[in-house]
């Protein structure tokens, strides 16, 4: 019955205000099993923090959300082809349902931001649906951020020592050198001698106080080609607060080719550092490459789990496997064909037992008998 009554008051707050939207001055509630769907402005001037409903942004004409307060949704949806525009930030306790159009924030500042509270997580972000501005994070260890730019989804993968306080993160499909939003420039020919080349396609800004990794993913519209012809080159650079210049972040983790991979950051504190983005090493590590693979686990014995025959070589082996945006998904020491296709990691992983879904993947094997270190694609079909 609650549910129900809060409508009318909301309502009346909307014709006492004269506002273009609905307005909330008192205490607005949506409660477990209720379902809140809004189709025009949000002015949250008073509580709207204790819902365990559903509160979703529906239609096709522009939504922007803004007051005097965060509004706190349990569970929320986008569904609206022409976006949601945030002018007040607001906070996420359960799960993000991104379906179409993206949540927009302040580009130039990261003081507005779409906020993920502890455990909280998001599903269906795609190049359709994402957020165009600052993702951030409160009371999280590890998180995907699912930001974007130009019409697709760009994520970034963190992984902390220990947890955040609070971690913000967005990414630009622009030049560092010259970036619309900013008044400062991340010059890229500006670097320590060990860097070959930085990225001068995209960046991402990540705010963080815990020491952590990054994993930043690439596709054909990153054009690393024009940075290099060696992929086993790549790795994470940053643009130092202190030093003024791209410094190196290194590479615990890569794997794929010019048009599409992912390359894993050593440990750095992110609050460090102005830009994130790709750069080159003079001398690349040796890494070899093996076969291409199919998984295709349906039971007929064949291609039912991924066999790599160079294994059987060193005993002490070891193997990671990682989706495309360089997402961990499975990891194995001694592998012995055990992978069919299930994940054994990954802390984001929705409903592991059913199986990862179908598309490409990238291994990594080291033969520590050998000494050797191998990478490759491997193919899912379902």
């Amino acid at each position: 019955m609650k549910k129900h009554l809060s409508i009318p008051l909301l309502l009346l707050g909307l014709l006492s205000q004269a506002q273009t939207g609905l307005y909330n001055a008192g205490n607005l509630q949506v409660h477990e099993g209720g379902q809140m769907g809004i189709h025009t402005n949000l002015i949250n001037d008073g509580a709207f923090d204790q819902n365990t409903g559903l509160v979703g942004f529906y239609g096709s004409s522009a939504i922007t959300i803004s007051g005097a307060f965060m509004s706190v949704f349990y569970d929320t949806e986008v569904a609206n082809d022409r976006g949601v525009t945030l002018r007040t930030s607001v906070s996420v306790v359960n799960n993000a349902n991104f379906v179409v159009g993206n949540v927009i924030t302040p580009r130039d500042q990261s003081a507005t931001y779409f906020n993920f509270l502890k455990d909280a997580f998001d599903v269906g972000a795609s190049d359709a649906s994402y957020v165009e501005g600052y993702v951030a994070v409160t009371e999280q260890k590890n998180f995907t951020f699912p930001v974007g730019d130009d019409g697709q989804l760009r994520q970034l993968i963190l992984n902390s020592t220990a947890v955040n306080p609070i971690a913000k993160c967005a990414y630009f499909f622009d030049n560092p050198s010259h970036p619309i939003p900013f008044p400062e420039n991340f010059n890229t020919h500006t670097k320590v001698r060990d860097i070959g080349s930085v990225s001068e396609t995209e960046f991402w800004r990540l705010e963080g106080s815990a020491t952590a990794t990054v994993t930043l993913s690439w596709n054909e519209r990153s054009n690393l080609a024009a940075l290099t012809d060696d992929v086993k080159s790549i790795i994470v650079v940053g643009w130092s607060k202190t030093g003024k210049q791209w410094v190196q972040l290194g590479r615990a983790a890569m794997g794929g080719d010019l048009s599409q991979g992912f390359v894993t950051s050593d440990n750095f504190v992110p609050d460090r550092y102005e830009a994130i983005t790709f750069g080159t090493m003079d001398t690349p590590d040796e890494l070899l490459t093996l076969d291409n693979y199919l998984v295709t686990p349906n039971g007929d014995g064949i291609n039912d789990v991924l066999v790599i025959p160079q294994m059987t070589q060193s005993p002490n082996n070891s193997i990671r496997i990682y989706d495309r945006n360089g997402l961990k998904v499975f990891e194995m020491a001694n592998y012995t064909d055990q992978f069919g296709g299930i994940a054994n990691t990954g802390d984001l992983v929705i409903n592991r037992s059913a199986g990862l879904p179908a598309g490409v993947y990238f291994y990594l094997v080291s033969l520590d008998d050998l000494g050797l270190k191998f990478q490759g694609f491997l193919y899912l079909e379902r």
